[in-house]
C-alpha cells in the first residue's frame, strides 16, 4: 500500500514542476519581448507584411557634354522653347549642412526655396529655429527665399501623442507657404525632406522637356551618415510634379512612376552627435529610441564608424532573402565620385561626409 501511495506521488509532481518552470519563464519572455520585439516582428515582417505594388521605372540618360535636346529624345519627349519654373518645397528640422549642399547644387535651376521650420520637433520637444538664426549663412539665395513658421506643440511629461500627426499638419502648412511663393499652373514642384537631394542635371532635363509625367516619383541613392556608406537605391518617397490646383504637398506615394538614378539621399548625415540625439528622439520614429543608453554619444560614435544600426534594428525587407541580404554592418565606399559637386568643391569644410570622415564633434557648431 505504501509502495503504491509513493508511486502515486511521484506522478503527481510534474505538474508542480512544470508550473514552477512556467513561473519562472514567463517574467524572462516579457523582459524579451519588451527588449527585443521589434526585432522579432521585423523578423517575420514576409509573413504578415505585403510589400507595396512595384514602380514602373523609366530609364534615366545623361552624359557629360550631351546637349538636353538629345537627352530630351532618349526620354521620348521633347525640348522645350523655354525652361519651366522651380519651386524647391521642403521641411527643416536641423540640418543646415545638407540644406548649404542641397541649394548650392539646385541654385542654378530653382526659381523659390520654400522653407519651412518649426520650433517643436514632431514628438513635441521644443527647438530652437534652426534655419532663421543661421539664415546668412545662405544668403548666395536671399532673393529665392520663402521662408515660414510652423508653431509646433509642446508635448507633456509621459505625452503619448501619435508625432505622425504634428507632422502631417507641418507638411499640410506647407500648401498655403506654396501659394505664398506664387507658384502657378505648369510649374515644377520638388516634394522632399531636406536629406532628399535631386541632381541638378535630373532638375535640368525635367525642365526642358515636355512629355514628363505629371507625378514622377524620384529613385535617389541612399546613404547612411555620410557619403561613405551607401546602402541601396530604396528611397523614393521625393517627387518632382507639375503643379495644378490639385496638387497637395505630400510625402508619400503619389503615383506609380519612378524615374531611376535621380539623386542622393544621406540620413542622418550630420557634423555633431547632439545633432544626431535631436532627430532620433524628434522624429516620427522616435518610438525607436528604446533604451536611454541608445543615446549614449560614445555608443552612436561608434555605430557611425562601423556602419551599424542606431536602433539595434533588423532591415525593413518584405523578403527574407533582401533581409538575411543587408543583415550587419553597411559596407563601407571609398569612393566619392558622382557626388554632389560642392560638396567636393567644399571637401574640406564636409569631410565628414566623406570616406574616411566618420569621426563627428560632440556639440553642433552655431
Amino acid at each position: 500500500m505504501a509502495t503504491r501511495i509513493r508511486r502515486l506521488t511521484t506522478r503527481r509532481s510534474p505538474p508542480k514542476l512544470l508550473f514552477l518552470a512556467l513561473l519562472m519563464l514567463t517574467p524572462v519572455c516579457v523582459i524579451g519581448l519588451y527588449n527585443y520585439g521589434q526585432k522579432i516582428s521585423y523578423f517575420f515582417r514576409p509573413l504578415w507584411n505585403k510589400p507595396p505594388l512595384p514602380f514602373r521605372r523609366l530609364p534615366h540618360y545623361y552624359a557629360e557634354n550631351v546637349s538636353v535636346e538629345h537627352l530630351c529624345r532618349l526620354h521620348n519627349w521633347s525640348i522645350r522653347s523655354q525652361p519651366r519654373r522651380i519651386f524647391d518645397n521642403i521641411i527643416f528640422s536641423n540640418e543646415l549642412d545638407l540644406l548649404e549642399i542641397r541649394w548650392h547644387e539646385l541654385n542654378p535651376y530653382v526659381s523659390k526655396f520654400v522653407i519651412m521650420e518649426s520650433n517643436t520637433t514632431f514628438t513635441g520637444i521644443r527647438k530652437p529655429l534652426f534655419f532663421a538664426s543661421n539664415r546668412a549663412r545662405f544668403a548666395f539665395a536671399e532673393e529665392k527665399i520663402v521662408y515660414g513658421v510652423f508653431p509646433g506643440r509642446i508635448a507633456s511629461p509621459g505625452s503619448l501623442k501619435d508625432p505622425f500627426v504634428l507632422e502631417s499638419l507641418q507638411r499640410g502648412a506647407m500648401n498655403g507657404l506654396l501659394h505664398s511663393a506664387g507658384i502657378s499652373n505648369g510649374d515644377l514642384v520638388i516634394m522632399s525632406d531636406t536629406d532628399e537631394v535631386p541632381s541638378p542635371h535630373t532638375l535640368k532635363l525635367l525642365q526642358w522637356c515636355d512629355g514628363v509625367p505629371p507625378i514622377l516619383h524620384l529613385e535617389l541613392k541612399h546613404y547612411m551618415y555620410s557619403f561613405e556608406f551607401p546602402v541601396d537605391y530604396s528611397s523614393w518617397r521625393a517627387t518632382v510634379q507639375i503643379y495644378t490646383p490639385q496638387t497637395g504637398y505630400r510625402h508619400s506615394r503619389q503615383s506609380d512612376v519612378i524615374f531611376s538614378d535621380a539623386g542622393w539621399h544621406c540620413s542622418f548625415c550630420f557634423r555633431s552627435l547632439e545633432e544626431f540625439t535631436l532627430k532620433m528622439t524628434g522624429y516620427s520614429h522616435a518610438d525607436r529610441v528604446k533604451r536611454k543608453a541608445f543615446l549614449n554619444y560614445s555608443r552612436i560614435q561608434r555605430i557611425i564608424c562601423r556602419g551599424d544600426d542606431l536602433f539595434d534594428m533588423l532591415p525593413e525587407e518584405y523578403s527574407f532573402k533582401e533581409m538575411i541580404k543587408k543583415m550587419g554592418s553597411i559596407a563601407r565606399s571609398d569612393s566619392a565620385v558622382h557626388l554632389p559637386s560642392y560638396l567636393i568643391q567644399n571637401a574640406d569644410r564636409f569631410r565628414f561626409l566623406l570616406p574616411g570622415g566618420c569621426k563627428r564633434n560632440i556639440v553642433q557648431l552655431k
